[in-house]
């Protein structure tokens, strides 16, 4: 376990130019608790941000996560306990901003699941995209490959952050 912080990094050299907001939904964060491929090079694109955006549902989504690894014996109660506390005291670090789940968030979801035709959009997936957009963000970061397929049609620029290779 990597107990990496978003809240505990310092300012990235390769971070592109602040825009209005950078949305990550819960693919991206959870990449953050637990090290996989990919979790180096988006560590260090997030390093130092003050534009990331996240919703309670990623948060939430993040947390399920780590409780069925738990579950299916991937990780010990221990190592699951402390993923929870680093992800909720990053949540309540201020580095990242929160967004709450609203009427008007679903009603944005719902006109994307009717109006992105060539995306087999998901309820979670259409939230997490209607949550980007109602929120100003620019950009998402996504390891979801609907939501990856959505945020261009819909009006984000997706950013990929792969392992070297």
């Amino acid at each position: 376990m990597s107990g990496r912080s978003v809240a505990e990094t310092q300012s990235g050299p390769d971070a592109p130019v602040a825009e209005t907001g950078v949305y990550l939904d819960s693919s991206a964060p959870a990449k953050l608790y637990v090290p996989e491929p990919e979790s180096d090079a988006l560590e260090g694109f997030l390093r130092g941000r003050r534009d990331l955006l996240i919703s309670e549902l990623g948060i939430t989504e993040v947390l399920s996560k780590f409780g069925r690894r738990r579950r299916e014996g991937l990780l010990t109660v221990v190592q699951a306990s402390e993923i929870r506390n680093a992800v909720l005291a990053d949540a309540d670090s201020g580095s990242l901003r929160r967004l709450d789940l609203s009427p008007m968030v679903h009603r944005e979801a719902e006109r994307l699941l009717f109006q992105l035709d060539s995306v087999a959009l998901r309820t979670l997936d259409a939230l997490h995209v209607a949550h980007a957009l109602l929120n100003s963000a620019t950009h998402a970061v996504t390891y979801d490959a609907r939501v990856r397929a959505a945020s261009p049609q819909a009006g984000l620029r997706t950013l990929d952050f792969q392992a070297p290779g």
